[in-house]
């Protein structure tokens, strides 16, 4: 063996090593949404070790960082991410969830997938960027936050106007979430679907149930409003992005059976396809119920906006993720925009491109969350690889 093949051997284990602990190191911060509980601190402060200015600003209890490290002119592109998870309640754990214990290869803890693995991932691949001797070009930010698990009124949004404020355009956004299905690499998002709740109260009249003649029955408004929340036809649907109106509550105060309801209080969900937005779902159910908006009142709660990115003609993220993806793993991976809401919609616009990338999502949120060393050490690479596309310069 050369002594080269030894010192990349030698390299490769330090790496290994360093990940692991970076992971368990972040695990032990008891970081529940809004609380950093150091975790942003600790980052911080491995990240200025690596050449990067970090700005960090709190307001209402979340914990932001910005860092940036300029390697000349070029591209700006942002690895974001955050570091608070849901509290780690619901059954026995095989492990203290914030102990970072290692069992059967794997890495236990409330976080472990999401998604602290896929920060410790990106902080070695940080380190094998910055190290490399090759010529870099480019900026690099990382975006992290205390309050993505919450509400996200403090987090990620507030980030992306502090860098409107101060002219930042981001050519793309790579986030960290848990995005695999089987395995690591099999499937990135290029996108999300959107979200809105509302809370829709029905007015009836109250009466005797034996003179319905004389009432106007609440519960038989809301049937008939379920009924056509759930018929409408989504005429403006992606391939792959198929919007869907799930009931969620349905309350009707009534404590005696001889009464005919005259209140009904309901709550929906809709996850809209990327190709619509907020707006023209509202328009769309509000059209759907305009003969029965006497009797009813909307309100709106918690949108998020959907966002796509395609491949590109120039300068495309998607492409280098897909190829990152298949020189680590032989195969390319699935696009997906299923699953929940992310923090990538505060980034995307016209001008930025935003993709998804992360280990597997089987067991998050999930009593005995982990996430197996040979899963860390693959996103690891295909972070490193990805990093590589993008800021090392090769030669012509």
């Amino acid at each position: 063996m050369t002594l080269a093949a030894q010192a990349h051997i030698v390299h490769r284990a330090t790496q290994i090593n360093t990940v692991v602990d970076d992971l368990q190191t972040l695990i032990k911060f008891k970081s529940v949404t809004p609380q950093q509980a150091g975790a942003i601190d600790w980052l911080s402060a491995q990240l200025r070790t690596l050449g990067f200015n970090c700005e960090q600003f709190t307001f209402n209890k979340v914990t932001n960082l910005i860092a940036k490290i300029s390697f000349g002119d070029g591209p700006n592109y942002a690895f974001s991410g955050h570091i608070d998870v849901v509290p780690a309640s619901g059954g026995p754990w095989r492990a203290e969830p914030f102990s970072g214990e290692i069992i059967d290869g794997a890495i236990y803890g409330r976080g472990a997938a999401d998604m602290k693995g896929g920060v410790a991932a990106m902080l070695s691949a940080s380190r094998a960027l910055v190290s490399h001797v090759a010529e870099k070009q480019g900026t690099f930010y990382w975006l992290i936050t205390s309050d993505e698990e919450g509400e996200a009124e403090y987090g990620s949004l507030l980030i992306a106007e502090r860098l409107a404020q101060q002219g930042i355009q981001l050519d793309g956004c790579i986030v960290g979430e848990p995005t695999s299905h089987l395995h690591v690499g099999d499937t990135i998002k290029n996108g999300r679907r959107g979200a809105l709740s509302a809370r829709l109260t029905i007015k009836g009249k109250a009466g005797h149930v034996a003179y319905p003649e004389n009432t106007l029955n609440a519960a038989h408004l809301s049937a008939d409003v379920v009924k056509r929340l759930t018929n409408i036809t989504w005429q403006r649907d992606e391939h792959s992005s198929k919007t869907s109106v799930q009931i969620t509550g349905i309350n009707i105060a009534n404590v005696v059976d001889n009464m005919v309801p005259a209140r009904c209080e309901m709550t929906f969900n809709i996850r809209y396809s990327h190709g619509y937005k907020s707006s023209d779902i509202k328009n769309d159910i509000q059209f759907a119920l305009a003969d029965l908006q006497q009797y009813i009142d909307i309100e709106w709660q918690r949108p998020c906006e959907s966002f796509y990115t395609s491949h590109q003609t120039h300068n495309c993220l998607l492409a280098k993720v897909e190829q990152a993806v298949f020189d680590i793993t032989g195969s390319y991976p699935l696009l997906s925009t299923s699953g929940g809401t992310s923090d990538g919609r505060f980034f995307a616009n016209d001008y930025t491109q935003v993709i998804e990338c992360g280990v597997r999502n089987n067991t998050i949120h999930q009593v005995n969350e982990h996430v197996p060393i040979n899963d860390l050490l693959k996103i690891e690479q295909i972070y490193t690889r990805l990093l590589e596309q993008i800021f090392i310069l090769v030669e012509r």
